[in-house]
């Protein structure tokens, strides 16, 4: 049977990014162009290269008489990415009543749509007032507040982490949105000044980084496992399931009902991270960990490649040239969060984001919480009181019985 492969992976933090030479008028919804300065396509949020008029000329141009069963998710993330001044918000009702079915409308307070709940963001008598619609919330499923929750769990158990006098940054300088595309060098300096090099002795980190030479980063050339490495993959398995972290987010998906043992939790993670399928016209060429950590070359571009153990093993060896970043996350602390380009080895990345200085158990809890409660759509999550955001998509491309981890690009 043909399962929904999520795509993961589009971090997404503070304010959407926008262009500032070319307007969205009369270009909204268009398919991205290269050429221009700035984007007006529906992921323009997701990659900070919207025009500045895009809000104001294409988030507000369907029929408000219309019904929206759907909300849409660019619409639902600038929501809770930006903030209106304040002598430009509605004083929307702060209750259901007369509003079921209503458009959704950035402005009100509250929601009333058929989606609501799903992002936590209902008005109170939503149950009371629309429930009779067929809009009562399903008990199986995880609200953004209990996700925004777990996520703060995960972020206090990250014990594992770098402190802030393990890793040195030297960011250097941001580009705009609209430079990440001329494959200029504007960082003379490699993105790591120094790193603890004892995190990497600590089991978890000892166990991915045994995993990383294990692939062959072109796609279309199928993987073949030898005994040893397969049984690297089972070691990293049942070393991040010892840590805290693993089991703040079992002991979630426990309560949920989505796994009965955490055997069968293991089990569906290395089927989703590791189970392999075709990227190209070779069947078996990649996988979820492949792309998300180690990452891969596809036709003459950078795909994936989100870790930053990864990043720095690779420019210690040369083999990395980091260019510049677009945006740098708000955590005084590890982790953080960096939107960068650079070139591996000859090929370039456009925009790559990744958590800085986090363990390895931090990021496979994290992907994985949102791979599962979001398939194919925005993930929601609080890091030390801040947004943050994984956007998820569904590809279907898959026989496994229920899906495969992979990232996304553009």
């Amino acid at each position: 049977m043909k399962a929904c492969v999520p795509l993961i992976l589009a971090m997404l933090c503070g304010l959407a990014w926008a262009g500032k030479m070319e307007s969205c008028a009369s270009r909204c919804n268009e398919k991205f162009n290269r050429d221009a300065a700035c984007q007006c396509d529906r992921e323009c949020p997701w990659y900070w290269d919207c025009c500045d008029d895009y809000q104001h000329l294409c988030t507000v141009e369907e029929d408000p008489k219309e019904p929206e069963p759907f909300l849409e998710l660019e619409e639902e993330m600038e929501e809770e990415m930006e903030e209106a001044p304040a002598s430009n918000l509605y004083s929307a009702p702060d209750s259901c009543r007369g509003r079921c079915h209503e458009s959704f409308d950035r402005h009100h307070p509250c929601h009333c749509n058929a989606r609501c709940p799903e992002f936590g963001n209902c008005c109170e008598d939503f149950e009371s007032q629309c429930g009779h619609e067929g809009f009562s919330h399903s008990s199986d499923a995880i609200t953004t507040e209990e996700l925004k929750a777990i996520s703060e769990k995960i972020y206090r158990a990250d014990t594992n982490k770098a402190q802030k006098e393990d890793i040195i940054l030297n960011s250097q300088n941001a580009i705009s949105p609209s430079e990440t595309r001329d494959q200029v060098d504007h960082c003379p300096e490699p993105l790591f000044t120094y790193v603890n090099e004892k995190l990497f002795s600590k089991p978890t980190y000892a166990a991915f980084i045994n995993l990383l030479n294990n692939y062959q980063r072109a796609t279309g050339q199928a993987e073949h496992f030898s005994a040893q490495q397969l049984a690297e993959q089972d070691t990293f398995l049942r070393e991040v399931m010892k840590t805290a972290v693993m089991k703040e987010l079992y002991s979630f998906l426990h309560h949920q009902n989505r796994y009965s043992s955490e055997q069968e939790f293991a089990n569906d993670l290395k089927n989703m991270w590791f189970g392999l399928y075709s990227r190209g016209n070779e069947e078996g060429d990649s996988s979820g960990f492949e792309h998300v950590f180690s990452g891969e070359i596809k036709k003459g571009k950078v795909t994936g490649f989100h870790n930053w153990i990864r990043f720095y093993m690779q420019e210690k060896e040369g083999l990395v040239d980091y260019y510049s970043h677009i945006y740098d996350g708000p955590w005084e602390s590890y982790p953080d969060v960096l939107a960068m380009q650079f070139n591996w080895d000859g090929y370039y990345k456009e925009v790559g984001s990744a958590f800085i200085g986090s363990s390895p158990e931090f990021e496979f809890a994290l992907y994985s919480l949102c791979f599962i409660a979001r398939p194919g759509k925005t993930c929601q999550l609080s890091l030390g009181g801040y947004p943050l955001a994984i956007q998820t998509y569904s590809w279907d491309k898959t026989t496994y019985g229920k899906a495969y981890v992979v990232s996304s690009t553009r």
